[in-house]
C-alpha cells in the first residue's frame, strides 16, 4: 500500500526483453536500503525488487502490467516515479494508493498559471473507470485532487516542488501516464451498478 507521495525519481539504465517480461534496471538514491523481494510503486505500479547491484537495481514488468501501464514504452533514461509501501504507524500525507495500475491517459495540454501548471489528461471511459470533482487520483503514482472533472478528462494542479522532484517535468502533450481511480470511488460504482442491474 502506498500514499502517492513521490520520493523521488529513478533513471532507467537497463531494459531487459525475457518472453513476454520485461526486467527494468534503475538508479536511485536509496539503492542500498533496499532488500530482494521489497515492493516499490513505479510511475505507480506496484513492483518487486529481484535484484540489486552497486548503485542499481532490478524489478520484473509482467504482460498484464506492460499492457495496462506505461512502463513497456519507457527508454533507457528515463525518469520513474518512486515510492516505497507506507509504514503502518506512518501519516497518510496523500491518499490510499494500492500500487494496481487501472489504465493509462494521454495529456492533452499542459497550462502554466503564475507558478503552477494544470495539466489534462485523457482517458477511455468505456473501461468504466471515472474522476469526481476534489476526489483523488493517482497519476504516474503521484496523489493528486481532481479539478474539472468530465466523463473522459479531467486536469490536477501541479506544485513547482511536484514538478520538480516527480516526472512530471517531462510530460507533455501526447505524454502517455498511469492511472489509478480511488479506491473507495470504485468500491461505490461497483455497488450502484449492481444495485442497477437487478
Amino acid at each position: 500500500m502506498f500514499s502517492g507521495i513521490v520520493e523521488e525519481t529513478a533513471k532507467i539504465v537497463k531494459l531487459k526483453k525475457d518472453q513476454e517480461n520485461l526486467h527494468i534496471t534503475m538508479e536511485c538514491s536509496f539503492v542500498n536500503e533496499l532488500k530482494i523481494d521489497q515492493s516499490i510503486s513505479h510511475n505507480g505500479v506496484c513492483l518487486t525488487v529481484v535484484d540489486i547491484k552497486d548503485k542499481s537495481y532490478t524489478v520484473t514488468a509482467i504482460k498484464e502490467t506492460l499492457e495496462k501501464s506505461n512502463l513497456g514504452i519507457l527508454k533507457l533514461g528515463d525518469k520513474v516515479n518512486l515510492e516505497r509501501s507506507m509504514k503502518i504507524d506512518s501519516l497518510l500525507d496523500g491518499h490510499l494508493v494500492q500500487g494496481h495500475v487501472d489504465q493509462t491517459a494521454i495529456c492533452t495540454g499542459v497550462t502554466e498559471a503564475d507558478g503552477s501548471w494544470y495539466f489534462t489528461f485523457e482517458y477511455d471511459q468505456t473501461k468504466g473507470n471515472i474522476t469526481v470533482e476534489k476526489g483523488s487520483v493517482s497519476v504516474n503514482g503521484v496523489s493528486l485532487t481532481v479539478v474539472n472533472s468530465k466523463d473522459s478528462s479531467f486536469q490536477v494542479a501541479i506544485i513547482p516542488f511536484t514538478y520538480d522532484i516527480t516526472n512530471f517535468h517531462q510530460i507533455k502533450k501526447g505524454t502517455v501516464v498511469n492511472l489509478e481511480f480511488d479506491i473507495i470511488g470504485k468500491y461505490i460504482q461497483k455497488i450502484v451498478q449492481q444495485q442497477l442491474a437487478k
